[in-house]
This record gives C-alpha cells, sequence and structure tokens, in this order.
C-alpha cells in the first residue's frame, strides 16, 4: 500500500490551549524538557517535574509518558518521548527514535499529530522523519481484510521547528532517500508472479518521469551482443530476459561516470540444479541487488546529484525446463570467455558476468560497484549483520566501508587473491561456475572479477542483508530495502562535484 504517513513543519506556536491535535513533546535523560514544551506545561497547569516523578519517567531512550485529557488544553492527549542524550545521540539514534514514536502513534490509534521539536538540529530532525516513514511502510496490497485493527494507516505529523526553511531542506533531502529504499522494498515484496524481468524493467522506465534516461534490451538485443552467460540462466523461463540501462548526467558531461550493476534474478528455482522446496518462495528477493540499484537511481533523481551515474540491471528468471541450461553445458560470455556450468543455481554470477562486461565496455566507468544475493556462503561467514564485500581497490574499498559504518548498512571486507582463481579452473573451459564446498562466497567474487579487467571494482554480496531480517525500529519489512542508503552516502561523500 502507499505510505499515507504525511510529514511537515510549522513554526512555533504561540499557544497551545486550543490545539486539538495530539501533542508530542521530546525530553532528554534527566527529564529535561526541550524548547517549547516548558511553556506547554505552563499552560496545562501542572508541575512536569512532580508528574514525572511519580510515573517514574526519566527520559530514557523509547519512555513514553502519557497525559491522558489534560487540564486546560483541547488536545486529548499530551504524550512525552524520552530521547536519552542527546548531545551523545547518533543521526541513526534519531532515525531509530522516529522510528519508535511512530509505533506507539500507530498503536494508540493517532493521526493527527504536533511534536514539539524546536530544539532538534534540521539535520537530526530530518533522519527522525526519516525513521518515522521507513517504519510506517507496510506492504499490505494484496491483503482483502486488513487484521490490524490497532493501527492507523492515515497519520499526519507537523514538526514545530524554530526554522522552518532548514528543517524542510533537510527533511526533503532525507526524504529522497527514504524514497529510493521503499521502492526497493516494493519490488522486493512483490510476488513473482507480478514482477517478472520485463515487468522490472518498467520499474526502470518509469524513473525517465525524475529525468533518468533508461534504455531497455531485449533478448533478441543481447543475443546480437553475444551475451550467452546472462541469457543462458533465462533460457528456461516463458518470461524474456531484459537488461535495463539507467543513466543520470548531473555532472560534466566530458566526466567519466560511476556505475552500479545489480543481479536481478525475480525468482530463482535453482534452475535443474533444483533447490529444496523448503524457504524457496523467499528465492524472489533473489533481486536484492537490482532493487538496490533501483532505488538508488530514484534517490540519486529525486535529490538531483552532482555527479555522472549508469546503473545496469540483469533482470532474468531462472526456470527448469525442457529448454533450460544444464549442468554440464559450456557457454560463452560476451567477453569471450567460455565458463562450463556446474550447478545451474549459481547462476547470479553469470548475469553478472555480462552485464559487468557489458558496463565496462560501453560506459568506460571511474569504478563499477556490483550488488547481488549471490551466495549463502557469505552468509555462513558473516550472518545477517554484515553484507560481503570483495574489492580490487583499497580506496573504493575503504570509502564503502565508510559509508555502511555511517548508514548502519554495514560491509566486511572478504579476501581476494591469485590462490582461489584455481579452485574455478575448468578442465573443459576458461572457467567453471562453482569452486566446490569452501570460500563459496570467495570463489564467487573471483570469477566476478575476470569480467571488469583494470577498473577499479567492488563486489557486495548482500544474501544475507537483503531480506529476512529481523525487524527493528525503522524496519518491519520482509525486505528492507538495504543499500541504498549505503550508495547514496557512497556518492554523497566521495562522488560528486
Amino acid at each position: 500500500m502507499k505510505n499515507q504517513l504525511v510529514i511537515k513543519n510549522s513554526k512555533i506556536l504561540s499557544s497551545y490551549s486550543k490545539i486539538t491535535k495530539n501533542i508530542v513533546i521530546l525530553t532528554s535523560s534527566g527529564t529535561k524538557l526541550l524548547g517549547a514544551g516548558k511553556d506547554l506545561f505552563d499552560v496545562i497547569g501542572v508541575s512536569y517535574k512532580k508528574t514525572s516523578k511519580a510515573a517514574n519517567f526519566t527520559g530514557k531512550k523509547g519512555q513514553m509518558l502519557d497525559l491522558l485529557t489534560p487540564n486546560n488544553i483541547e488536545a486529548n492527549r499530551v504524550l512525552i518521548f524520552g530521547i536519552g542524550e542527546e548531545k551523545s545521540k547518533s543521526p541513526k539514534d534519531f532515525s531509530k527514535l522516529g522510528g519508535a514514536i511512530i509505533h506507539q502513534l500507530i498503536s494508540l490509534k493517532q493521526e493527527d499529530v504536533i511534536i514539539i521539536s524546536d530544539e532538534i538540529e534540521p539535520a537530526s530532525l530530518a533522519k527522525m522523519a526519516a525513521g518515522m516513514k521507513l517504519r510506517h511502510y507496510k506492504f499490505d496490497k494484496y491483503k482483502t481484510k486488513k487484521s490490524d485493527k490497532k493501527r492507523s494507516d492515515k497519520l499526519s505529523i507537523t514538526f514545530q521547528v524554530e526554522n522552518k526553511l532548514a528543517a524542510d531542506k533537510a527533511i526533503k533531502a532525507e526524504m529522497a532517500i527514504v524514497e529510493g529504499t521503499i521502492l526497493a522494498r516494493d519490488l522486493m515484496n512483490e510476488p513473482p508472479n507480478i514482477l517478472g524481468p520485463v515487468e522490472f524493467a518498467k520499474q526502470a522506465s518509469d524513473l525517465s518521469k525524475l529525468g533518468v534516461e533508461v534504455e531497455i534490451l531485449t533478448d533478441k538485443e543481447m543475443k546480437k551482443l553475444k551475451m550467452g552467460a546472462l541469457l543462458a540462466v533465462g533460457q528456461g523461463s516463458v518470461r524474456p530476459s531484459r537488461l535495463a540501462i539507467m543513466r543520470w548526467n548531473g555532472g560534466k558531461k566530458d566526466k567519466a561516470p560511476i556505475a552500479f550493476v545489480g543481479k536481478g534474478v525475480v525468482f530463482d528455482t535453482g534452475g535443474i540444479s533444483i533447490k529444496p522446496a523448503g524457504s524457496m518462495e523467499d528465492m524472489k528477493g533473489d533481486m536484492g541487488g537490482a532493487a538496490a540499484v533501483i532505488g538508488l537511481m530514484k534517490t540519486i533523481a529525486l535529490r538531483k546529484a552532482k555527479t555522472n551515474i549508469v546503473a545496469v540491471l540483469g533482470l532474468v528468471e531462472n526456470m527448469p525446463d525442457g529448454n533450460a541450461y544444464r549442468p554440464g553445458d559450456i557457454i560463452t560470455s560476451m567477453s569471450g570467455q567460455t565458463i562450463e556450468v556446474i550447478n545451474t543455481d549459481a547462476e547470479g554470477r553469470l548475469v553478472l558476468a555480462d552485464a559487468l562486461w557489458y558496463t565496462n565496455e560501453r560506459f568506460k566507468p571511474k569504478l563499477m560497484i556490483n550488488l547481488a544475493t549471490l551466495t549463502g556462503a557469505i552468509m555462513v561467514g558473516l550472518g545477517q549483520e554484515y553484507a560481503g564485500l570483495f574489492s580490487n581497490n583499497d580506496k573504493l574499498s575503504d570509502n564503502l566501508f565508510a559509508a555502511g559504518q555511517k548508514t548502519k548498512e554495514k560491509l566486511w571486507r572478504m579476501p581476494l587473491s591469485k590462490e582461489y582463481d584455481k579452485l574455478i579452473d575448468s578442465r573443459f573451459a576458461d572457467m567453471k561456475n562453482t569452486g566446490g564446498r569452501y570460500g563459496g562466497a570467495i570463489t564467487a567474487a573471483q570469477f566476478l572479477q575476470r569480467f571488469v579487467k583494470d577498473t577499479a571494482w567492488a563486489h557486495l554480496d548482500i544474501a544475507g542483508t537483503a531480506f529476512a531480517v529481523k525487524s527493528d525500529e525503522t524496519n518491519t519489512s520482509w525486505a528492507p530495502g538495504f543499500g541504498v542508503a549505503l550508495l547514496n552516502r557512497l556518492v554523497l561523500d566521495n562522488y560528486e562535484e
């Protein structure tokens, strides 16, 4: 469903006595009321100190004090939220605070709320607003009956701020990231019978409304380009494969773009090497890399980034039928390198091999980053707290790691070395598409490295972080939209003019 949370800003009100909207006051540890909240308690006519003490309310992060039908004021409720120690809070903490506030407002069925926030810095306020929007997200478009009777989907938040212009600007910038993240979530959450390669490509085409240049290559056009690796994966499906190319030209015309490539396997049965039935429904999320990249492009366009970016999505469905590729097949990639297929469930690297080669050859980018839900092996090594980072360039790796630390979409660098190449050498072809049980995430990355030449490149294996993750203060969705905020921060910090 569409996110029906409306967020806006207003200047500090001169009087609270006639307000019919419900009111939220923020307080730091030690029950220090922030800003105009002190004035409100003067209107109510009660001692905040005595009230908080009686309720054992100390202003710790996440605490809430509910004043039902307060005196001398028409609002039904005044809610006091503790934010903890304000000065020590990171931007992510304010995002989580926003999510916690929305959770309480939803459970209390509040629909129109004023938040007194005049002492919160605009950047922190924007993070709070982002956390609210992300926590309010819910994907229930296919439910004919809404079972959550406690939830109020229509909610209007008005922040009272000292500097409305600065607050509006900060929130607008943050909402660009939120909108990209929500697009990624929506695509991940769609059922696979609805979202095939053609439908996913249509989502990319829709970004042209925001100024993104979009080009869609059909399977016939890819065949002319000799993309034998990508097309092999999709040949068992009745749904044709697509390559979506998106370009944002926000920098100087003669400046090489930075490139993002996403694995977009809209559903992965494993092909002839079919997966076990248990949890196969989660394989609708095997396009998490492509979802992150298209979400990034929406964010980039909304905030009108001053840089040149090209994004390429390899969109296929891996199905078993009489036309499906087989273990033992030898296929020829666009690069001319031949690949022996050992396991048809190691399909993502085949899609990326041609997509990376095409991107590099056509656009000559300054650097390339690909994202993919590539291996279960990365989850064995890192669990679901970190995504795997592989790179042939230390500076790019450092920049990505730093971006992850800031956004809390965390990365951990994994090794690449020639010794691992031996594991994917083939007796019959230039390489094989799996390297055996040990170091599976690493050999997958070594495979991809053979298709990037000397271009600075990074591979993010997001198999553990893209879907089926635990809920937190800003996400209750099956798919969190991992990667959008991370990549946007990378671009913002390092590659804008």
